[in-house]
């Protein structure tokens, strides 16, 4: 029976609090929240179940949009139609990114952000991210375009940062001769 999570808005104090590096084994709480948040952000991007659960689409979340301050993130990229890669990582860190800069062209969003955000968000194109899997083996991603921008967005979430917090106030639109927006 699928049950919608819980996600903190904005306004919340532990999205602006940086999170502790998780220990292995994880509790039997943890591996159940990192599958409903998988389900959650699956069913948000099925416009039936959507529709049916009262979803706000969404790629990615970090555990503490959930209320925990721990470096967990998950991504559920769509690939093809209704068909996913799921991406759990535990202590990520971005250990190379590449110099090319792009933004998404219609902004990013948050799932503990309810309100629009204008602007555009510079992220890095190619990201390569090491850190953890469920049972602590060490993993290596490398993303790039959307899936880069989905992991620099979750990776904000574990320092304490907001997607908004680097959309630039003196400047928060890039032409597309400045950066490649996608």
């Amino acid at each position: 029976m699928f049950k919608k999570l819980d996600i903190l808005d904005e306004k919340d104090p532990h999205l602006r609090k940086k999170s502790t590096e998780v220990t292995f084994p994880l509790s039997k709480e943890d591996k159940k929240l990192i599958q409903r948040a998988i389900d959650h952000l699956t069913y948000s991007q099925i416009e039936e179940y959507e529709k049916k659960y009262d979803l706000r689409p969404g790629m990615g979340l970090a555990f503490p949009q959930l209320g925990l301050n721990k470096r967990i993130i998950v991504i559920v990229h769509e690939i093809d139609d209704e068909t996913f890669d799921n991406y759990v990582v535990i202590n990520p860190k971005i250990i190379s990114e590449s110099e090319e800069i792009i933004a998404a062209e219609v902004g990013e969003g948050c799932l503990s952000v309810n309100r629009e955000v204008e602007g555009h968000v510079p992220r890095h194109a190619r990201v390569t991210i090491e850190g953890y899997d469920e049972e602590g083996n060490k993993i290596r991603v490398r993303a790039r375009e959307e899936l880069s921008i989905a992991f620099q967005h979750e990776i904000d979430h574990l320092d304490g940062i907001l997607f908004y917090d680097r959309i630039d106030p003196k400047k928060p639109f890039y032409r597309e001769d400045e950066i490649r927006l996608i």
